[in-house]
């Protein structure tokens, strides 16, 4: 009897240690679709089984949506965050025309977005929009069952393109050209000209003048601060998903992120779509643990490849990512370089052989 209970004692310690080692982890998850309240339910336990700590779900604009998911999701025993895309907002008819990024050829993002059709991102200069994101994001914030919002898209359109997209677009992105070069509206043109007394429109290459570069960063930077102002006054907590770095964000979608008052930052550390192999997401890491303002947490971000058995052969690279046997290399990396947890993008990728590295990986001491 008496071994009995040490084999016990033993196995209940052992279960502790492990758990005590575990990283946090979290993942993007967007939904619900037409699934029903049971459905959701099982979907997020078995998340929950599986190791995930918390979501960052996409559900659309309607709090009643985030009210259902979010109870079902702390029923899980999961945090729960908002993943609600901030600059980007469609053609939603409470947003005017007149809101709309324009492009250095004077096009606006409205009717002729850059890259793709949902490229529809607004001006972070005009109050309009600022109006309306701090009403989406305090009404979301005031939902009982949220935890925290989460911004996306919080930035301008990519002017440079990771360098592993510039195929599938057909592009040689060696410099800024017009066509992706935003906000040119007359707001931001005649703000910069009365701060800094440069008529940029009439600046030959716009990208060499540092000042109209910080000017941009500074737009976005403020519209965060004034957005985290609203989250935290409802008492909730607020994040955001950025380009990794922040120098490569800088240089790619005006993102010094490394200014935003939040209480959390999840770079994408999306190493296939930078050409590089999962030690590339250490090496990111290092920089944006060193970046992150008031030393806030830095969770790294991880691009999953849904079908390891046909990346090879996959043209595009928004179905490349992280192999199984690339995974553990990845968390790892990321730990190690002083990440206070990860997250998937998604957990609807991951193959049964990527869930078995990561259960590996997830209980480990990398303080060691």
């Amino acid at each position: 009897m008496k071994r009995f209970f040490l084999c016990l004692t033993m196995v209940v310690l052992l279960t502790s240690c492990a758990e005590q080692n575990k990283i946090p982890v979290y993942a993007w998850l967007s939904g619900p679709g037409k699934a029903t309240d049971t459905e959701l339910a099982e979907q997020f336990a078995d998340l929950k089984t599986k190791g995930i700590d918390g979501l960052m779900y996409n559900g659309g604009h309607n709090p009643d949506t985030y009210k259902r998911v979010g109870k079902l999701v702390k029923e899980a025993g999961m945090e729960f965050h908002t993943w609600i895309p901030t600059m980007v907002q469609g053609h939603n008819p409470k947003i005017d025309k007149d809101l709309y990024a324009l492009n250095r050829n004077g096009e606006s993002a409205y009717d002729k977005p850059a890259y793709v059709s949902h490229y529809t991102f607004l001006c972070p200069n005009k109050e309009g929009t600022y109006n309306f994101l701090a009403d989406l994001y305090g009404s979301v914030a005031e939902v009982e069952e949220v935890d925290g919002i989460h911004l996306d898209y919080i930035r301008f359109p990519d002017v440079i393109l990771a360098r592993g997209l510039w195929d599938k677009y057909g592009l040689v992105m060696d410099r800024e050209f017009p066509e992706y070069d935003y906000c040119y509206c007359d707001k931001c043109t005649s703000d910069f000209k009365e701060q800094s007394g440069i008529d940029i429109k009439e600046v030959e290459d716009p990208s060499t003048v540092a000042e109209w570069k910080q000017f941009r960063y500074d737009l976005i930077t403020s519209m965060v601060n004034r957005l985290q102002e609203v989250v935290h006054s409802k008492n909730k907590k607020i994040n955001a998903a950025v380009f990794p770095g922040p120098s490569i964000a800088k240089k790619l979608v005006r993102q010094e992120w490394n200014n935003w008052d939040l209480d959390a930052v999840y770079p994408m550390n999306y190493n296939d779509f930078y050409l590089e192999g999962p030690e590339w997401v250490g090496e990111m890491t290092k920089e944006e643990v060193a970046a992150a303002k008031d030393g806030a947490p830095v969770y790294s971000g991880l691009f999953i490849c849904p079908n390891p058995e046909k990346k090879a052969g996959e043209k595009d690279p928004e179905n490349h990512g992280l192999l199984p046997e690339e995974l553990a290399e990845a968390i790892q990396a990321s730990m190690e370089n002083g990440a206070a947890g990860i997250c998937l993008f998604t957990p609807t990728r991951m193959t049964d052989a990527h869930w078995e590295v990561f259960e590996q990986a997830i209980y480990k001491d990398y303080n060691k």
